[in-house]
């Protein structure tokens, strides 16, 4: 019998690796949920009024060899010419240790932010690392965990000296040599705000107005090092706050902003060993003087002690704040680039103070160099000092064509002036190449060995930096590659990533990240090009960038997209942006009013506000469904001034408002537009549309439901789609040349914001198909119906839809385990759950959110039937040991889940001072004798950390203490 061609090609096989569960798993879930296959429990639970009308048109699904193959010849469309164009993006070595074991390693790339502190002891110390490099270099008090790029960094550190200066004025200064992408990001930020920006000459820009912050660039775009003293004072004295953008490796041979009065210091950590992969990712940061700590945007790793008191780190202070505070929030930032940020922080670990200056000293001497052979042929350098950027008086357009022949790329500034950026990567030949272009008719051409006996540093004697920095030891331990693989290693194993268990966070989706959909990121095609090189270079991205806006469109039913905000909360509000632009355009400047429900995630009103609308919030009823009386009328009253709504579809609560049809309908006919946050998509592709069902604007999270891993917290991607009348209002980059008159402007620092990470979209996309992404959503269904199904009877499902003759009463992708009932009658709280379970091995589900006193679980459609039970044997083991509190047999006071989680140490001790076994502390199910993960510390005391902030390396003497 011949075999069929199916079989010789089956370009199914991935996925069924990606989707968890094989044909009896899914048989024997849906008799445990109650319904008769998967298609039966789409049809009871999806509302057929939303169902989409026709599938995806994608392409169909290939295996993966082909995909890579088919990828590899997009790139290859990229051309990676050597560069030479600065702008806050340079050529850098990732040392080899920290590309294998950190950015191609799933145990650091697929764990989730650490919110739960305990078992994200690893990654938090590596961030402690970024934020203590990150303060010394800057000369700052403290500085956060990560930013999304220096732009965006640059516009939040306005925000917060708005909110934190004692001046009242509304005007912002920003000297006109800022990187020309920042001050298009800081106006952007700005205008829905009524802040006005003053973009010009600092000096006399200062001089002639009030106003309540400054933004300067340390080196400037042009690579001009300007003395900011007086500048500074002359800030304070008009109580006004002083920004500096700095280049972190230049701090390294630079006096600090801090040690000349800077407020707030921003930048980029790219040439930390991050490759420029067109624009992203990157980690940011933003440093601070003391007094503003607690208004800092962002993320912020502290040091506390756990129950045992030992030192243990923790998010500290503003870790949730956009949920606490909503439209008040100082940020919507949901995302920060954790991952870049680790990359960063064990950089200056392995190279330590003096490996990070002499590369500093390299580059600045290259410079000088450079310099004294441009000056010896005649040629004209317009700035005298410099650490790594000339700019050079010549025929532009004539160099840059010499340039691009030998596959390099300037920075034409103007049409007499070039700038030349060096970096890291930065070789003899490259100067001398440099030299040839620029070299008068008839000029001798210089050889780097000409100047072998040294040249003078171009840094002002007055500038160069005499402090010390990365003095802890971590930064000068570590520099064998043996020793450094040993601490990674150390770091990784105290952590609990998807590469141990499932992290089952609702609203989250940690599903499978595969490895061939990892592999094109460190590609060179991808990863070396730069994000401003000429647009002729970047084609492969340009065709990266055209088909997943073509297939995200077919998977939402909207008209267009752009890729550029670089995370789930930038897609936000870019996405209210675009809505605010279309009234603006039709007259309507005074809708301002939005409207969202009180279940939204918190990043809703909190991109609210920071368009400049007022938030108005709506009710839900009991089911969880948007209240349609309370809507109605908020509609009515508003009228003349609503400008949209936000909604979470699924909700957040874990189900399917059939009303969604009906709420679109009304705010529309109201006026106003509708927004539907795309956080919840796992249980929508391929199923329904929200372009189709009433949608208006969606942003999606690639780094949910299209397979770009979390990475501790970050890289995100966070899209915005749009409907066709307002695709004319999505984002420009005019820095880039990209953009009309209509569109608003850049809300991220490159114009395919984190563009690296693309590719693992296009693979998952392009290896799934049609069929393959409308399966995933159904089985993501269907397993957090089976985990509800399963818990149902050993604790309420929250919000469950009710649908009859579905056990569990029918969610959506995710569940809501209700524990209030409880903690009336044992005591023990959701926390107290959450922690009991790493004793178990799991990260825990969604704590409190979206409802104080809950879990909330999303499974996704990764996992497979036997880590599903896993999860579930565990979660009843659980509340068997919480009828063991409520009966007496345990105590409340002294039992397994208030003191948990169980360290080793713990466990081991002499004195066991507990009415229960070290067995059921450690062992409370069999199967973990076979496979055991082992909290590094004990249940990290929160308010302690709060009260006594500190935020960088740790001394040694205090772990030797405890």
């Amino acid at each position: 019998m011949p075999t069929p061609l199916s079989i010789l090609e089956d370009a199914s096989e991935f996925q069924a690796r990606h989707i968890g569960p094989d044909a009896v798993d899914e048989s024997l879930m849906c008799a445990a949920v109650g319904v008769a296959s998967r298609s039966a429990l789409i049809d009871a639970v999806v509302p057929a009024s939303i169902r989409r009308a026709a599938g995806m048109q994608l392409p169909e699904p290939i295996t993966e060899a082909g995909a890579l193959a088919e990828l590899k010849a997009i790139a290859a469309k990229n051309k990676v010419y050597k560069s030479f164009i600065g702008q806050g993006y340079y050529g850098t070595h990732t040392p080899g240790v920290i590309l294998r074991n950190i950015l191609e390693n799933p145990a650091w790339y697929t764990a989730y932010t650490p919110y739960q502190a305990e078992i994200s002891q690893g990654r938090m110390e590596a961030l402690v690392n970024f934020q203590t490099m990150v303060a010394e270099l800057t000369g700052m008090d403290i500085a956060n965990g990560s930013m999304l790029d220096e732009a965006t960094s640059a516009a939040e550190a306005v925000t917060l000296a708005k909110r934190s200066v004692k001046s009242k004025s509304n005007t912002l200064i920003v000297a006109g040599d800022v990187h020309p992408q920042t001050i298009e990001v800081i106006q952007t930020r700005c205008a829905p705000l009524g802040i006005s920006v003053l973009v010009g000459m600092a000096p006399t820009l200062m001089a002639e107005n009030d106003y309540f912050a400054v933004v300067c660039q340390y080196p400037s775009t042009t690579g001009l090092i300007h003395d900011l003293k007086a500048f500074t004072e002359q800030a304070h004295a008009k109580q006004a706050a002083f920004i500096v953008c700095a280049d972190l490796l230049a701090l390294t041979l630079l006096v600090s902003p801090g040690e000349f009065g800077a407020d707030i210091v921003v930048g980029n950590t790219q040439r930390f060993g991050m490759p420029m992969g067109a624009g992203g990712p990157h980690a940011a940061f933003l440093a601070c003087k003391d007094e503003f700590k607690r208004s800092m945007p962002g993320r912020l790793v502290g040091v506390s002690k756990d129950a045992q008191g030992h030192p243990a780190y923790r998010l500290a202070l503003q870790t949730r704040e956009q949920h606490i505070r909503r439209e008040k929030a100082t940020s919507n930032i949901c995302t920060a680039q954790v991952l870049p940020a680790v990359v960063a922080s064990m950089y200056a670990v392995y190279h330590g103070p003096q490996g990070i200056k002499r590369i500093a000293e390299r580059v600045a001497s290259y410079t000088a160099i450079l310099h004294a052979g441009l000056t010896r042929m005649g040629v004209k350098v317009v700035t005298p000092h410099v650490f790594d950027t000339l700019l050079v008086e010549c025929d532009a357009a004539a160099v840059t064509t010499k340039a691009v022949a030998a596959q390099a790329n300037l920075r034409k500034h103007s049409d007499k002036l070039v700038g030349i950026a060096l970096d890291e990567t930065t070789s003899r030949a490259d100067i001398e190449a440099i030299w040839s272009w620029l070299a008068p008719a008839g000029a001798g051409v210089p050889t780097v060995a000409e100047f072998a006996a040294g040249v003078e540093s171009l840094i002002p004697a007055q500038l160069r930096r005499s402090s010390a920095f990365l003095t802890h030891p971590v930064f000068n331990t570590h520099h064998s590659e043996t020793e450094m693989l040993r601490y990674i290693r150390s770091l990784s194993d105290k952590d609990l990533a998807l590469d141990r268990s499932m992290i089952p966070l609702g609203s989250c989706t940690m599903k499978l990240n595969a490895t061939a959909e990892m592999i094109p990121i460190t590609w060179p095609e991808f990863a070396g090009v730069h994000p401003f090189a000429p647009q002729d270079q970047l084609a492969g991205y340009a065709e990266l960038d055209a088909l997943l806006q073509q297939w995200l469109c077919q998977a939402t039913g909207y008209a267009g997209i752009s890729l550029q905000p670089n995370a789930g909360s930038q897609g936000e509000y870019a996405g209210l942006l675009a809505i605010k632009a279309w009234h603006e355009s039709r007259g309507d400047a005074h809708r301002k009013i939005c409207l969202i429900p009180e279940s939204a995630h918190g990043t809703n009103p909190a991109s609210a506000g920071m368009v400049g609308m007022q938030v108005v919030v709506t009710k839900c009823d009991k089911e969880g469904n948007i209240d349609l009386v309370d809507l109605k009328a908020k509609c009515e009253q508003h009228a003349d001034k609503l400008a949209a709504i936000m909604i979470t579809y699924p909700s957040t609560y874990g189900v399917f408002d059939t009303h969604v049809k009906e709420i679109c309908a009304m705010v529309k006919a109201h006026g106003g537009r509708v927004y539907v946050d795309g956080a919840n998509m796992n249980a929508l592709v391929g199923v329904a549309a929200p372009g189709e069902f009433g949608g208006d604007v969606s942003h999606l999270n690639l780094h949910k439901t299209f397979c770009i891993p979390h990475g501790g917290g970050g890289p995100g991607v966070g899209p915005v789609c749009v409907v066709e009348d307002l695709v004319p209002f999505l984002p420009a980059h005019r820095t880039a040349g990209l953009g009309k008159a209509s569109n608003i402007g850049a809300v991220s620092a490159a114009p395919l914001g984190n563009a690296a990470v693309l590719p693992i979209s296009w693979m998952y996309v392009r290896l799934m198909g049609a069929e393959g992404l409308r399966k995933a959503t159904e089985m993501a269904i269907l397993n957090a119906n089976y985990v509800a199904a399963r818990l149902s009877d050993h604790y309420d499902i929250h919000f469950s839809g009710g649908i009859a003759g579905v056990k569990g009463g029918g969610v959506a992708h995710e569940c809501i385990l209700d524990l209030r009932p409880l903690k009336d009658s044992s005591g023990v709280a959701a926390e107290d759950v959450a922690k009991r379970l790493i004793d178990y091995g799991f990260h825990a589900p969604t704590l409190s959110f979206p409802v104080a006193g809950t879990l909330m679980v999303e499974p996704t459609e990764s996992e497979s039937r036997a880590e599903l039970d896993r999860f579930i044997d565990a979660m009843i083991q659980i509340r068997h040991e919480i009828a063991d509190v409520e009966s007496g047999k345990l105590s409340r006071e002294d039992n397994p889940l208030v003191n948990a989680p169980h360290t080793a140490m713990v466990v081991s001790a002499t004195e066991w001072p507990h009415g229960y076994s070290r067995e059921a502390a450690v062992f409370p199910l069999p199967s973990l004798r076979r496979q055991k993960y082992w909290s590094p510390v004990g249940r990290v005391d929160n308010v302690y950390g709060d009260r006594n902030l500190f935020c960088s390396c740790v001394p040694l003497s205090e772990y030797e203490e405890a």
